[in-house]
């Protein structure tokens, strides 16, 4: 059995699900948000180790023993009850369904893409870029910082048009781009006291790179992002933005290879930015990262890889 962590509202996941059925995988669906309002977590142990897991979902039981690969997909939150009123109630609930869907996770004798606590810690900012950096990939200059004073400091030392800021992370609803500093939003420095903002050197270049990594196999696709209205962050025009795949330098490739290895992962997308004098300028990876708009565009067989190498991974 493959079970897969995620939601029906994202797309990658079913498109996974129904090759796998056309595969006639034995594929199940568990939506992490659904718990425990609509699904119920059964675990017994006898004689010091678990006897029996298994999740109710839909009204149908599933015994978790025959799991063998995890696609650790995009998790929701648990939703608590709307009977459990006070703050203090739900914090508390809440906090009981983590620990006891993290138990099940630890039990689970399968193979993961990705394993929940490496892939939390390689998606931490900080920790990828000083990963790639030691790996002797070049990162741009960064500062993470809530210190108005030093993000002051770090924008006047790169120069006029030359610092970019981000967030950490996003959501649906809370999604921001990857935005250059103009001169005139220097006066609102004062709120990132509120929450650390990621500051970086502006890495020119007019194409960017998205590197969809599966197991053992790569998929580098170039998007042309200089002929797009949005130099900065290709996804904020992504329909203008040419794509095709891309040869990476076999050192390039190697290094690719390690940084995954160093983090732990099986499954990652990775960002780059290839500059005119063509050096190859690390930015990040995101474990869970999309595909399909690289797949629709390039005609790489990105899911078809993944499809294959869960129905594999739980041979092993």
């Amino acid at each position: 059995m493959i079970l897969v962590v995620s939601h029906l509202a994202d797309p990658h996941a079913t498109t996974v699900l129904e090759q796998l059925a056309q595969a006639r995988a034995h594929a199940i669906l568990f939506d992490t948000g659904h718990f425990p309002r609509e699904s119920r977590l059964h675990i017994t142990h006898e004689n010091g180790k678990p006897s029996a897991m298994a999740l109710t979902l839909d009204g149908t039981r599933h015994d978790l023993s025959a799991v063998r690969t995890v696609w650790w997909r995009r998790p929701l939150p648990h939703q608590i009850q709307s009977e459990v009123v006070s703050g203090e109630d739900r914090g508390f609930a809440y906090g009981e369904c983590h620990a006891a869907i993290s138990g099940l996770w630890s039990c689970l004798d399968a193979h993961w893409v990705n394993e929940p606590a490496r892939d939390e810690v390689a998606a931490r900012k900080a920790y990828q870029l000083k990963v790639a950096a030691a790996l002797g990939f070049r990162v741009p200059r960064t500062l993470i910082t809530n210190d108005p004073v030093s993000a002051a400091a770090f924008i006047e030392a790169e120069g006029t048009n030359g610092t970019i800021y981000k967030a950490f992370s996003a959501t649906e609803q809370t999604w921001r781009e990857t935005r250059l500093l103009k001169p005139e939003e220097r006066t609102q420095l004062q709120a990132v006291r509120f929450a650390p903002v990621i500051f970086q050197e502006h890495i020119r270049a007019d194409i960017d790179l998205r590197i969809t990594v599966v197991g053992d196999e790569i998929f580098p696709a170039e998007i042309q992002s200089g002929k797009t209205d949005y130099h900065v962050d290709f996804r904020m025009h992504m329909h203008q933005a040419p794509m095709r795949a891309h040869v990476l330098p076999d050192e390039i490739t190697g290094k690719l290879r390690a940084f995954m290895n160093m983090l732990g992962l099986v499954y990652g997308a990775i960002d780059m930015r290839l500059t005119p004098a063509g050096e190859y300028v690390f930015l990040e990876v995101n474990p869970a990262g999309q595909w399909l708009f690289i797949e629709e565009r390039t005609h790489q067989p990105i899911t078809a890889a993944l499809v294959t190498y869960l129905r594999r991974a739980g041979q092993a």
